[in-house]
């Protein structure tokens, strides 16, 4: 990157650290369980809402409690069920046509973070019917208020449930981008560790690595307070505790609370502190492939990590610490170190891979393009990068990598 950008991203960055105590960040109400929603609802007159989750939520029956409850109280419950992994602009439209044709007047968002991020930009068009989800991307294009949108989230990961930010993709330019809006923080949340009971190991894994990215990225970045910073470091710790216990016992209940705790604050520090080059890379390539986000990340972490270099060590060393894999008389380039490792040999015992499939190489300038995009001059990142430098992470990613190395 040309040092003329370099200034300009950080100048940019530098006012939005400025601005932050001034903007009207807010938290969701926290309910135990999905049972207090019920009365929250009667409490708010809604008499019919638009359930949005996904095929495998609801075929489980994970929804089944909620909806019953519903039933029970008169409140109609419109379920729109066909959320994909990676939601797009046609799973908002038609779920906004359900909203509308049930004349429905609230929204409670049951699921992962596509759940949550489908429910946030049907809001969003609910609010602005004459505008185009593509038209609403970006920081601060959803200024009015959206309906009451309540957020149960199924995985300990996303942080969806108290963030700014809905990713939506657009399957027919094979592009994935953020919407990033106060308004767009869920009213309420349920931190429900039973609906999480039932989330299989390997996404108890990517999720869990999800919000650690979050943490992380949030952690090491320029825009940085006192609360983000605790944050991230409380949440370091709460999943090098919990995650394997989690992913190897599912039922184990202190291990999915202190997960979901975890995500929730990792997303609290995020919405703050902002992500970095971890997760423009991985929404690329989720728009281009609709490779799940999580899984993305988590193979891409230690990656971006380590090209950081000497950027990054100090507060990599913090967060090692917080961790439990690193000591205060480390030096911050051995502390760091150590923790990059931690999460390799996380990712290894949890059966995440090294390496991606389907990446093609004709793609990569184009996703890298999306990727600098997104992130400059936003996220305020240890070590500025542009386009062409960001392509190495594509390649080093790509399975047919360690195809070409060992012949």
């Amino acid at each position: 990157m040309n040092i003329a950008s370099r200034i300009f991203c950080r100048v940019y960055q530098s006012a939005f650290r400025l601005a932050l105590p001034l903007l009207p960040y807010r938290k969701p109400k926290i309910y135990g369980s999905v049972a207090g929603i019920v009365d929250l609802l009667i409490e708010k007159k809604i008499t019919s809402v638009l359930l949005v989750t996904d095929q495998g939520i609801r075929n489980v029956g994970s929804t089944s409690h909620l909806e019953e409850l519903l039933r029970e109280n008169h409140i109609h419950c419109a379920v729109y069920d066909d959320t994909c992994a990676n939601p797009t602009v046609h799973n908002v439209e038609e779920a906004r046509e359900l909203y509308l044709q049930e004349q429905c007047q609230a929204l409670i968002a049951f699921g992962g973070g596509s759940s949550m991020d489908c429910a946030k930009a049907v809001g969003a068009r609910i609010a602005y019917p004459k505008k185009s989800l593509g038209k609403l991307k970006g920081l601060l294009k959803v200024l009015r208020q959206i309906p009451m949108l309540i957020a149960i989230p199924t995985t300990a990961g996303t942080g969806s449930e108290v963030t700014i930010t809905a990713v939506i993709t657009d399957s027919e330019k094979k592009h994935k981008y953020t919407m990033n809006d106060f308004t767009l923080i869920p009213s309420y949340a349920v931190l429900d560790p039973e609906v999480t009971f039932t989330l299989p190991p390997h996404l108890t894994a990517t999720t869990g690595m999800d919000a650690l990215t979050h943490a992380v990225e949030a952690y090491i970045g320029g825009t940085t307070t006192r609360e983000t910073r605790a944050l991230s470091l409380e949440c370091t710790r709460l999943i090098f505790e919990n995650i394997e216990i989690a992913y190897v016992d599912g039922y184990n209940r202190k291990a999915r609370a202190n997960m979901l705790l975890a995500a929730y604050k990792a997303g609290i520090a995020f919405s703050k502190s902002y992500v970095g080059y971890i997760h423009a890379v991985a929404h690329s390539l989720g728009g281009q492939y609709n490779i799940p986000h999580g899984l993305a990340n988590s193979v891409l972490m230690p990656l971006v990590l380590e090209d950081y270099g000497s950027a990054a060590h100090r507060k990599l060393h913090k967060l090692g610490v917080a961790a439990g894999v690193s000591s205060e008389s480390d030096s911050h380039k051995e502390g760091a170190e150590k923790f990059i490792q931690a999460i390799r040999d996380l990712n290894k015992r949890m059966g995440i891979p090294e390496t991606l499939t389907g990446i093609r190489e004709e793609d990569i300038p184009q996703m890298a393009a999306h990727a600098a995009k997104e992130a400059n001059p936003l996220y305020p990142v240890p070590k500025l990068m542009n386009a062409k430098e960001l392509e190495k992470f594509y390649y080093q990613v790509a399975d047919w990598r360690l195809n070409d190395e060992n012949r």
